[in-house]
């Protein structure tokens, strides 16, 4: 059975970019062969979930030798899509914007920034190192000349809609949003989003659980 027939959980999906990490930091350490034990104690996934996890997938590992390290990240390397290369845009050319089109580890890990828009006069024309940002009136004509395939949205919460509404128009394959609004989009594209203040929340809950169990 191959990978697209199987139904696998978001779950596991979320899963994969932190054994990829891990992994990284393995090779990093010269460390080239390690159980489902091992890289337990390091993750913090049981030996279990890992095992259950990879099977996914496919076989990797064997019985008595444990997983190839380098093997095993190329291979979650593949399954995450990292071999193929994604042209991209950024939408909202503010400091959230900025920070990431600046941020080196997207280019190498082949996400591509080609370009940043925003409706603001004073920066329309600027340059961020080899990067233009242009009026976001010319977003839609911009990612059908160039073959853009994914969009950042950066922009403010009360603009996201109708930018996403924007790229509903084009070719755009995914959209990473960062505007704390749930977009409404064509299903036929995917859409993954960052929304920084659920994760602060989520945050200020733990440090409120840890601080009321002190006062028990």
């Amino acid at each position: 059975m191959s990978k697209s027939d199987r139904d696998i959980s978001m779950a596991v999906i979320r899963r994969l970019p932190k054994y990829h990490r891990y992994l990284k930091d393995l090779i990093d350490k010269e460390i080239y062969r390690i159980s489902s034990k091992e890289l337990s104690e390091i993750i913090g996934f049981t030996a279990s979930q890992i095992r259950q996890d990879l099977n996914n997938f496919g076989g990797f590992g064997q019985q008595g030798y444990g997983y190839n390290v380098e093997e095993l990240y190329d291979e979650i390397g593949k399954i995450l899509g990292l071999d193929h290369e994604y042209s991209a845009v950024v939408i909202g050319a503010g400091n959230m914007g900025q920070a990431l089109a600046n941020y080196p580890w997207f280019q190498k890990k082949g996400f591509a920034v080609k370009a940043l828009f925003d409706a603001n006069p004073k920066l329309i024309g600027l340059r961020m190192r080899e990067l233009q940002i242009y009026d976001v009136e010319e977003l839609e004509e911009y990612i059908e000349k160039n073959s853009i395939k994914i969009a950042v949205i950066c922009t403010p919460r009360e603009h996201a809609q109708a930018i996403a509404d924007k790229l509903a128009k084009t070719k755009i394959e995914g959209i990473w949003n960062f505007a704390p609004i749930d977009l409404d989009i064509p299903s036929r594209i995917i859409v993954e989003n960052a929304h920084l203040s659920d994760s602060l929340f989520v945050l200020s809950y733990m440090l409120n659980e840890a601080h009321t169990h002190k006062d028990e």
